[in-house]
């Protein structure tokens, strides 16, 4: 029997370990006795915690989504510029935590994976309405209504469209570069230089 508190350190770390090799396999095509030996547990520790590899990637799709909201969140606290919220948000997406080399990886194959599976194309379609309804929001000061959801469409859009760049190329992620590409999109959006 695990120690009490012990199951949330195995959990993330077995949550850790499908990321990492995700990235390293390039695909889904990956075990759950591969993903427990990474994370140093038994692959019956695995099973135990998440049933199988199925719910052991919605995991970590959530996970990483969680992580997301939550840095987002903390990152817009005291923020009420429209403009500077549509940095922190874009930011946020860049973060270390979620623009590394094994999660964009994992982003790119959870994408395709929400092609046929149901829970994890739900998973995409939360995250994109709220990334979309975030922005808006942030847009609603410095543009209209209708403007608002074009841009912030757009925004998501660019924010996609680089984690793909990223996951085709073997270079180290750029974050910084990646938010200036997005940033220049903004400000012809908004029509600030």
């Amino acid at each position: 029997m695990p120690k009490l508190g012990m199951e949330p350190i195995r959990r993330r770390a077995l949550i850790g370990a499908a990321i990492e090799q995700i990235h390293a396999t390039g695909s889904l095509d990956v075990t759950v006795g591969q993903i427990a030996r990474r994370a140093g547990v038994s692959s019956a520790l695995a099973h135990h915690y998440f049933g199988g590899k199925e719910d052991l990637i919605i995991a970590a799709m959530r996970h990483l989504l969680r992580e997301l909201g939550h840095k987002v969140k903390r990152d817009l606290v005291g923020v009420a510029d429209g403009r500077c919220r549509v940095s922190a948000i874009i930011a946020a997406n860049f973060s270390p935590e979620q623009f590394g080399a094994e999660t964009i990886s994992a982003w790119l194959n959870f994408y395709v994976k929400a092609q046929g599976s149901v829970e994890a194309a739900r998973l995409l379609r939360v995250y994109a309405r709220r990334l979309h309804s975030n922005l808006t929001h942030a847009l609603g000061s410095l543009l209209s209504k209708n403007e608002a959801r074009r841009v912030a469409e757009g925004i998501g859009a660019m924010i996609d469209g680089v984690y793909l760049r990223h996951a085709l190329r073997t270079t180290v992620p750029n974050a910084a570069q990646a938010i200036a590409i997005v940033e220049d999109f903004v400000n012809v959006q908004v029509g600030r230089k």
